[in-house]
């Protein structure tokens, strides 16, 4: 039998196998050996005689056994599958343009909800994919403008018209008592300079200082 070594058996192989050994075993005293039937098909066959223990093994145990395809070996296939990368990198490339923060939870999130399975990504294998695929979790590099919505437009105006209403004509009082707030308090970490990014697009986000 032609056989690679290292190459499992198929099913066919190790049919040939338990065959050929219940045959020796069964006439092994015409063939006048003092070899085991297992020996002497390892002999016939080219094959390692701690192959055919295994087969013959494996066989007692369950004789259906011989019929199960050989496992694949070498490198496992990675959890994450390789099509999502880009529409990966266009989730986390529209979320650093709106401003928003990215996390590995909200990736994960993004994946099960476009993934065929249902399993759910574990975060540390999630964390070596996007490594893989040339992400990298950094300071973000925020840009120097506000650019201001339409509602952010009103509510100013709006607020600036209360604040006239408050004030006593031709007075520096004002009618109720006013509290200001320093920026720098009100802004001290609502928000998170460590994002994820491409290589390709580098670590810019959608986000103004303060």
């Amino acid at each position: 039998m032609y056989h690679i070594k290292g190459k499992p058996l198929s099913p066919e192989e190790k049919q040939l196998v338990v065959s050929a050994t219940q045959y020796f075993d069964r006439n092994r005293s015409e063939f006048g050996s003092l070899d085991s039937a297992a020996q002497m098909t390892a002999d016939a066959l080219g094959i390692g005689l701690a192959t055919v223990n295994r087969v013959m093994a494996s066989y007692r145990k369950d004789p259906d056994s011989i019929k199960n395809l050989p496992q694949l070996r070498g490198r496992p296939s990675y959890s994450v599958d390789v099509t999502h990368q880009e529409a990966v990198r266009n989730y986390i490339r529209n979320a650093n343009l709106e401003g928003r923060h990215i996390t590995l939870e909200s990736i994960r999130s993004f994946l099960n909800e476009i993934s065929s399975t249902e399993e759910s990504f574990h975060i540390s294998t999630l964390a070596r994919t996007l490594d893989r695929w040339g992400f990298e979790f950094g300071k973000g590099i925020r840009s120097q403008y506000l650019k201001e919505k339409d509602h952010i437009v009103l509510a100013r105006q709006n607020y600036l018209r209360k604040m006239r209403r408050n004030r006593i004509i031709r007075s520096e009082k004002t009618r109720r008592p006013e509290v200001y707030l320093d920026e720098s308090y009100v802004n001290k970490n609502h928000s998170n300079d460590f994002v994820w990014y491409s290589n390709e697009d580098g670590p810019w986000i959608q986000k103004p200082t303060g």
